[in-house]
């Protein structure tokens, strides 16, 4: 018996049930919910049974242009005028609301994108209320300085000033819609911004129920507005319009490619968290298992949709063969199910699409000449109905092979032996992306020049996929520039304006 979309609804909360059944879902424009004006509505599915949610408004270009407008207005009039304690509370009080309303907003999150209820709780929403507590915080120290200068006549106070940079577009992906939405709405909100926020197609409930929440917690209405649709049309209007400032992105970099491209109208800023291709690296002297936990959460968190997940496993040849085999073990044992179900410990990926990326990517390692150790097939039985795939190692695997170098984005590691250290750095920095590393080693020495080396944005020593609200988070290369989370952060959304007075 295949999993049934009724008997999943009957598991939620009320209040799960009672906001999926108000339909259609609508647009936040100046707070205001309204349909898109073309009135074109699509559907957003369970990912576990491939049967709908909900049907939810889709905006496009004149939707975008509505809702940059409101953010203008604001920006003019009511927000510039809020004083920074009272952005802070606002944000305090969001952060609350999300935590009372965590249960609701995880189940909305798991029906939505297919993970675990427990990584969406815990890590999702969690992370995303201590997010806005975090950039609440900041809302009261930004601030610039005093310069002494040495003008050639004269005598002069010169003092800086961070204001904000404007109208923010936020795009945001399906794989950490609440969490990644947090990463770039908290620090826009806090310095001062107002927002544009179009959450991706696959995933739209958790922004549209955040939005409530954001009225709920009294923001003024136009400083944050939310715009569902396509990526080519909504996205890529928010992208291109004149009056937005800044686009903050988080997605593949073929789109962010088409993000900076879509910019230069205006010259607007761009802040860009793309694709990417980790290394981790376990040597022979590391503890054996806690290093295969860590591997083993390196790739298989979120089902592997995971920009920075350790998808090139780099192990020593001395423990290869035992430390595969551990790892092999593990990820035959992984339950799958129903994100929902409280045994289930890997969802489904996200659609249809993304399973047949996954699915060709397992045939391409096979055709150039890779072994698989366990997995590498779509999951039958109960689960045939939805998109899940079994947890999956590749062996054999040489550096210049396509699923040694492109991204996957699923539960999908390729494990490779190495033997010179010396070599080692080449091929772990050996891709067009530089995301993150992970370094598993007792030498603390070797950690800290590793660290050092590896071309990425982010390196755990000991450990992985370990995130915090006051750490910068960003990539190397091709995993684009700018930076998520932490004071360093708020140097995306804020620009330096020098003031100089005449003291004679």
């Amino acid at each position: 018996m295949v999993l049934r979309q009724q008997n999943i609804l009957e598991s939620v909360q009320p209040s799960v049930r009672e906001f999926l059944a108000a339909q259609p879902k609508r647009l936040l424009i100046d707070g205001r919910w309204e349909e898109a004006r073309s009135g074109k509505t699509f559907e957003t599915v369970d990912p576990a049974t491939a049967e709908p949610l909900a049907r939810v408004a889709e905006g496009d270009r004149d939707d975008i242009d509505r809702a940059v407008r409101a953010a203008r207005r604001a920006l003019d009039n009511e927000w510039s005028a809020v004083k920074p304690a009272t952005r802070g509370k606002l944000l305090f009080r969001l952060a609350d609301l999300i935590d009372e309303h965590a249960e609701e907003l995880a189940q909305l999150e798991t029906l939505d994108n297919g993970k675990s209820v427990t990584e969406s709780l815990y890590l999702d929403i969690g992370y995303a209320a201590e997010t806005y507590r975090y950039y609440a915080g900041w809302s009261t120290k930004i601030h610039g300085e005093t310069v002494p200068v040495s003008p050639m006549v004269g005598d002069y106070l010169v003092y800086t000033r961070r204001e904000p940079v404007g109208v923010v577009g936020v795009i945001v992906p399906w794989n950490f819609p609440m969490l990644i939405t947090s990463w770039k709405l908290a620090p826009a909100l806090a310095a001062g911004n107002t927002v544009v926020l179009k959450p991706a197609e696959q995933t739209p409930l958790t922004a549209i129920r955040l939005g409530e929440l954001i009225q709920e917690a009294g923001f003024p209405d136009g400083v944050v507005n939310i715009v569902t649709g396509f990526g080519s049309t909504a996205g890529a209007a928010l992208a291109a319009h004149p009056q937005v400032d800044k686009i903050g992105f988080t997605g593949s970099t073929e789109t962010g490619r088409r993000v900076v491209e879509a910019s230069t109208g205006n010259l607007k800023r761009v802040h860009l968290e793309l694709g990417g291709k980790s290394p981790n690296i376990v040597f022979a002297d590391a503890p054996l298992d806690a290093a295969v936990q860590g591997a083993f959460l390196g790739i298989y968190l979120n089902q592997g949709e995971v920009c920075c997940a350790g998808s090139r496993l780099f192990i020593e040849a001395p423990i290869f063969d035992a430390f595969v085999g551990e790892l092999s073990k593990t990820a035959a044992q992984i339950q799958l199910g129903h994100g929902l179900e409280p045994d289930t410990q890997m969802g489904p990926l996200v659609s249809q699409q993304q399973l047949e990326r996954v699915l060709d990517y397992m045939e391409i390692g096979t055709s150039e000449g890779a072994s698989i150790a366990v997995g590498g097939e779509r999951a039958g039985g109960d689960l045939s109905s939805g998109y899940f795939v079994r947890p999956t190692v590749f062996v054999d695997v040489r550096d210049e092979m396509r699923v040694a170098q492109e991204e996957i984005f699923g539960p999908v590691v390729v494990a490779m032996p190495f033997g010179d250290p010396e070599e080692l750095v080449g091929r772990a920095n050996g891709t067009m992306y530089g995301l993150a590393a992970g370094v598993w080693t007792r030498d603390i020495g070797r950690a800290h020049r590793l660290a050092a080396a590896l071309k990425a944005g982010t390196v755990w020593i000991n450990s992985y996929n370990m995130v915090d609200p006051a750490v910068p988070f960003g990539g190397y290369k091709m995993s684009g520039y700018g930076r998520d989370m932490g004071a360093e952060a708020l140097s995306q959304y804020t620009q330096t304006k020098s003031v100089w007075v005449n003291l004679d």
